[in-house]
């Protein structure tokens, strides 16, 4: 029982997380197109908040309901989908600080990229969720 409580609690944590690595950049796009100070300083706000208050603790409880799952099911680790999933994870670890580094760059108006660039940018975590899940209800290898 403990572990569909864990397994639940890891998938919530998951959606939250995920829920910030697809606005974030999206408002990212909206920043790098705003002119005004009043625009830019309200973008850095919401970012700022969206980063420290739902990302990052959501990441946290991912990673640590995450771990805690593997412990009661060690044999996962011999498997190469878990593998593969963990490395991505890793991965999405990278991606989200890169977007805390670019939070840090908006807020002290050192932003170098246009909108496009950040339309792109906010594709990256839709992969890693595809593959991800895939990975963890096919488990292809």
């Amino acid at each position: 029982m403990l572990y569909l409580w864990l397994k639940a609690f890891h998938i919530i944590s998951i959606v939250c997380w995920f829920a910030g690595l697809f606005y974030l950049p999206r408002l990212f796009v909206y920043h790098a197109q705003s002119e005004d100070s009043v625009s830019k300083e309200r973008f850095s706000l919401m970012e700022r908040k969206l980063y420290r208050g739902i990302m990052g603790p959501a990441m946290i409880a991912t990673l640590i309901f995450g771990i805690w799952l593997i412990t009661l099911t060690p044999g996962f680790l011999s498997q190469g989908w878990m593998h593969a999933k963990l490395t991505l994870v890793v991965l999405l670890i990278g991606y989200h600080h890169m977007c805390g580094a670019q939070v840090k760059r908006f807020a002290r108006g050192e932003n170098t990229r246009s909108h496009v660039f950040y339309r792109w940018f906010n594709e990256v975590p839709v992969l890693f969720l595809i593959a991800i899940v895939i990975l963890v209800v096919v488990k292809p290898f």
